[in-house]
Protein backbone atom coordinates (compact mmCIF):
# COMPACT_ATOMS: atom_id res chain seq x y z
CA UNK A 1 0.00 0.00 0.00
CA UNK A 2 1.48 3.36 -1.06
CA UNK A 3 -0.18 5.52 1.63
CA UNK A 4 -1.64 7.85 -1.01
CA UNK A 5 -5.26 8.80 -0.40
CA UNK A 6 -7.26 9.28 -3.57
CA UNK A 7 -10.22 11.62 -3.76
CA UNK A 8 -13.51 9.75 -3.54
CA UNK A 9 -16.61 11.95 -4.05
CA UNK A 10 -18.72 9.50 -2.00
CA UNK A 11 -16.49 10.00 1.04
CA UNK A 12 -14.78 13.38 0.55
CA UNK A 13 -17.60 15.76 -0.17
CA UNK A 14 -18.07 19.25 1.17
CA UNK A 15 -21.59 20.54 1.52
CA UNK A 16 -22.22 24.21 1.13
CA UNK A 17 -24.93 26.21 2.87
CA UNK A 18 -24.78 28.88 0.19
CA UNK A 19 -27.88 29.44 -1.90
CA UNK A 20 -27.33 28.17 -5.40
CA UNK A 21 -27.39 31.05 -7.88
CA UNK A 22 -27.49 33.78 -5.19
CA UNK A 23 -25.25 36.81 -5.82
CA UNK A 24 -23.30 37.26 -2.57
CA UNK A 25 -21.94 40.62 -3.78
CA UNK A 26 -25.37 42.24 -3.78
CA UNK A 27 -26.32 44.66 -1.00
CA UNK A 28 -27.69 42.99 2.10
CA UNK A 29 -26.91 41.83 5.61
CA UNK A 30 -25.19 38.51 6.22
CA UNK A 31 -24.72 36.66 9.52
CA UNK A 32 -21.35 34.90 9.52
CA UNK A 33 -19.74 32.40 11.90
CA UNK A 34 -16.07 31.49 11.49
CA UNK A 35 -14.80 28.64 13.71
CA UNK A 36 -11.28 28.03 14.93
CA UNK A 37 -9.48 24.96 13.64
CA UNK A 38 -10.92 21.87 15.38
CA UNK A 39 -12.98 24.32 17.47
CA UNK A 40 -9.97 24.86 19.73
CA UNK A 41 -10.58 27.53 22.36
CA UNK A 42 -7.56 29.62 21.35
CA UNK A 43 -9.35 32.96 20.96
CA UNK A 44 -10.14 33.49 24.63
CA UNK A 45 -12.19 32.24 27.54
CA UNK A 46 -15.51 33.06 29.14
CA UNK A 47 -15.47 34.37 32.68
CA UNK A 48 -18.62 35.54 34.46
CA UNK A 49 -20.55 35.91 31.22
CA UNK A 50 -17.86 37.93 29.42
CA UNK A 51 -15.23 36.94 26.89
CA UNK A 52 -11.62 37.59 27.85
CA UNK A 53 -9.70 37.54 24.57
CA UNK A 54 -6.35 35.81 24.23
CA UNK A 55 -3.58 37.23 22.06
CA UNK A 56 -5.08 35.36 19.10
CA UNK A 57 -8.57 36.59 19.96
CA UNK A 58 -7.29 40.16 19.82
CA UNK A 59 -5.66 39.40 16.45
CA UNK A 60 -8.96 38.02 15.10
CA UNK A 61 -10.87 41.05 16.40
CA UNK A 62 -8.33 43.47 14.93
CA UNK A 63 -8.52 41.90 11.44
CA UNK A 64 -12.32 41.71 11.63
CA UNK A 65 -12.45 45.45 12.35
CA UNK A 66 -10.20 46.10 9.33
CA UNK A 67 -12.66 44.59 6.85
CA UNK A 68 -14.33 47.95 5.98
CA UNK A 69 -10.97 49.59 5.31
CA UNK A 70 -10.15 46.86 2.79
CA UNK A 71 -13.65 46.61 1.31
CA UNK A 72 -15.19 50.07 0.95
CA UNK A 73 -18.65 48.67 0.24
CA UNK A 74 -18.88 46.87 3.60
CA UNK A 75 -20.13 47.98 7.01
CA UNK A 76 -19.73 45.84 10.10
CA UNK A 77 -22.74 45.49 12.34
CA UNK A 78 -22.81 43.46 15.59
CA UNK A 79 -19.94 41.01 16.15
CA UNK A 80 -18.23 39.08 18.91
CA UNK A 81 -15.14 36.91 19.23
CA UNK A 82 -15.83 33.81 21.31
CA UNK A 83 -13.25 31.28 22.60
CA UNK A 84 -13.55 29.05 19.52
CA UNK A 85 -15.43 31.12 16.94
CA UNK A 86 -16.39 34.57 15.73
CA UNK A 87 -19.94 35.73 15.01
CA UNK A 88 -20.54 38.83 12.95
CA UNK A 89 -22.99 40.66 10.76
CA UNK A 90 -21.53 42.03 7.55
CA UNK A 91 -23.56 44.52 5.55
CA UNK A 92 -22.73 44.92 1.88
CA UNK A 93 -24.08 48.37 1.11
CA UNK A 94 -23.45 48.72 -2.61
CA UNK A 95 -20.64 49.20 -5.05
CA UNK A 96 -17.10 49.62 -3.78
CA UNK A 97 -16.47 53.39 -4.02
CA UNK A 98 -12.84 52.75 -5.01
CA UNK A 99 -13.95 51.11 -8.24
CA UNK A 100 -14.50 53.57 -11.09
CA UNK A 101 -17.13 52.71 -13.69
CA UNK A 102 -15.72 51.01 -16.77
CA UNK A 103 -12.58 49.80 -14.99
CA UNK A 104 -11.73 46.61 -13.18
CA UNK A 105 -10.88 47.04 -9.51
CA UNK A 106 -7.30 46.75 -8.30
CA UNK A 107 -8.60 45.43 -4.98
CA UNK A 108 -11.15 43.06 -6.49
CA UNK A 109 -9.70 41.86 -9.80
CA UNK A 110 -12.28 39.20 -10.58
CA UNK A 111 -15.34 41.41 -10.13
CA UNK A 112 -16.84 43.85 -12.59
CA UNK A 113 -16.64 47.59 -12.01
CA UNK A 114 -20.29 47.74 -10.93
CA UNK A 115 -19.80 45.87 -7.68
CA UNK A 116 -17.41 44.96 -4.91
CA UNK A 117 -16.09 41.73 -3.51
CA UNK A 118 -18.68 39.08 -2.69
CA UNK A 119 -19.00 37.73 0.85
CA UNK A 120 -16.76 34.66 0.25
CA UNK A 121 -13.87 36.92 -0.88
CA UNK A 122 -14.34 39.13 2.20
CA UNK A 123 -14.22 36.16 4.57
CA UNK A 124 -11.28 34.65 2.67
CA UNK A 125 -9.32 37.90 3.10
CA UNK A 126 -10.14 38.04 6.84
CA UNK A 127 -9.08 34.43 7.39
CA UNK A 128 -5.89 34.83 5.35
CA UNK A 129 -4.76 38.02 7.07
CA UNK A 130 -5.51 36.80 10.59
CA UNK A 131 -3.86 33.43 9.87
CA UNK A 132 -0.72 35.17 8.57
CA UNK A 133 -0.45 37.10 11.83
CA UNK A 134 -1.17 33.92 13.81
CA UNK A 135 1.74 32.19 12.06
CA UNK A 136 4.05 35.15 12.78
CA UNK A 137 3.10 34.95 16.46
CA UNK A 138 3.72 31.19 16.55
CA UNK A 139 7.13 31.73 15.02
CA UNK A 140 8.03 34.54 17.45
CA UNK A 141 6.78 32.60 20.46
CA UNK A 142 8.42 29.42 19.14
CA UNK A 143 5.12 27.61 19.69
CA UNK A 144 6.01 24.97 17.15
CA UNK A 145 3.74 22.41 18.81
CA UNK A 146 0.67 24.53 17.99
CA UNK A 147 -1.47 23.87 14.95
CA UNK A 148 -0.39 25.86 11.87
CA UNK A 149 -4.08 26.41 11.11
CA UNK A 150 -6.17 29.06 12.81
CA UNK A 151 -9.56 28.60 11.12
CA UNK A 152 -11.68 25.72 9.92
CA UNK A 153 -11.81 25.41 6.16
CA UNK A 154 -15.30 26.82 5.57
CA UNK A 155 -17.63 29.14 7.45
CA UNK A 156 -21.34 29.45 8.12
CA UNK A 157 -23.35 32.27 6.59
CA UNK A 158 -27.00 33.22 6.62
CA UNK A 159 -28.70 35.88 4.51
CA UNK A 160 -30.62 38.19 6.85
CA UNK A 161 -33.96 38.83 5.19
CA UNK A 162 -35.67 41.49 7.35
CA UNK A 163 -35.33 43.84 10.33
CA UNK A 164 -36.95 41.38 12.76
CA UNK A 165 -34.41 38.71 11.87
CA UNK A 166 -31.59 41.27 12.11
CA UNK A 167 -32.70 42.25 15.63
CA UNK A 168 -32.90 38.58 16.71
CA UNK A 169 -29.41 37.83 15.39
CA UNK A 170 -27.96 40.94 17.06
CA UNK A 171 -29.49 39.78 20.35
CA UNK A 172 -28.11 36.27 19.84
CA UNK A 173 -24.60 37.62 19.18
CA UNK A 174 -24.59 39.83 22.27
CA UNK A 175 -26.02 37.14 24.56
CA UNK A 176 -23.69 34.40 23.28
CA UNK A 177 -21.07 34.73 26.09
CA UNK A 178 -23.73 34.67 28.78
CA UNK A 179 -25.49 31.69 27.20
CA UNK A 180 -22.22 29.74 26.92
CA UNK A 181 -21.30 30.47 30.53
CA UNK A 182 -24.38 28.53 31.71
CA UNK A 183 -23.75 24.89 32.75
CA UNK A 184 -24.29 22.47 29.88
CA UNK A 185 -24.70 25.21 27.25
CA UNK A 186 -24.06 24.40 23.62
CA UNK A 187 -23.57 27.07 20.94
CA UNK A 188 -26.06 27.32 18.11
CA UNK A 189 -29.04 29.22 16.82
CA UNK A 190 -32.42 27.91 17.92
Amino acid sequence: MSGVVTFDTDIHHRRTVRLKGYDYSQPGAYFVTVCSYHKAAILGEIQEGSVLLSKMGRVALDWWKRIPSKFGHVILDQYIVMPDHLHGIIKIVGADPRVRPGRMSDTVPDQGAHTGAPLPKIIQWFKTMSTNEYLRILKQDRALDSSPKLWQRNYYEHIIRNETELAEIRKYIMSNPLELSLPGAVDGLA
